[in-house]
């Protein structure tokens, strides 16, 4: 017999507002949102959300499908300097935003990435991290795969495109009359070999070390060859 999953963390009003007023204005601006492979999306919590990242817009639109289809709650990690600014950045943190420093490791962040998933909310996350300026797929940071590894979260890979029309990087508002595609791919779960003990020798550590960074960085691969599949093929870059 399965035992059903406990239900979602209750959401703020303000998370509610926002997507009833984004699907608002979406209607108004004449924009279409097309979405495949809901039915692939556990109805779980704790899960990392991991796609690609092409437009502010995204976030939003990802949190929102997620939450009319399964009824969780995605939390995304947002940029430090715009969590602090003094109306953007309270309404950012109601949603469910948290911040992060760009170009060093973040002890904080990865703190709350964890009591996100702990809590029962999802998470969603960017491998490469940033915003791509050419449309296409960049390089991944490492911290999904380390993150899904030590937290033992499931992952599901998502993409999603037409955003980049519909608020490009650099425009001060969204555009009217585009089409926005989401497609989600099927959860899976990543392993890697256990950390070495930190009292083991350093002679002994180094090559468990390197297979574990060998590990995460195949992983990290994998998972960027996962969100390439469901893009259309212009957004690969080299993960096609």
């Amino acid at each position: 017999m399965t035992t059903p999953a406990p239900p979602p963390p209750p959401v703020s009003s303000t998370f509610r507002l926002v997507n009833a007023s984004v699907r608002v204005l979406m209607a108004l601006g004449r924009v279409r949102l097309e979405v495949e492979g809901l039915d692939l999306l556990p109805d779980r919590p704790g899960v990392i959300l991991a796609s690609n990242h092409l437009s502010l817009a995204d976030p939003v639109l990802l949190a929102m499908v997620v939450h009319r289809a399964v009824g969780r709650r995605v939390r995304h990690m947002a940029k430090a300097e715009a969590v602090a600014l003094p109306i953007f950045g309270v309404l950012l943190r109601d949603y469910g935003g948290f911040a992060v420093r760009r170009g060093r490791p973040d002890r904080e962040a990865y703190r709350m990435a964890r009591e996100v998933l702990v809590g029962g909310d999802w998470l969603g996350l960017a491998p490469e991290g940033t915003r791509s300026r050419t449309g296409v797929l960049g390089e991944p940071k490492p911290g999904v795969a380390l993150l899904a590894v030590r937290s033992g979260a499931e992952v599901v890979p998502a993409a999603i495109w037409g955003t980049e029309e519909l608020w490009p990087v650099g425009a001060p508002l969204p555009r009217p009359g585009k089409t926005v595609h989401i497609r989600f791919g099927a959860p899976y779960r990543i392993v890697a070999p256990p950390e070495p003990e930190a009292d083991a020798i350093d002679i002994g550590r180094r090559p468990a070390q390197a297979e574990r960074h060998a590990v995460l960085d195949a992983a990290s691969e994998d998972l960027m060859r996962r969100i390439a599949a469901l893009l259309p093929p212009e957004y690969r870059g080299r993960f096609g």
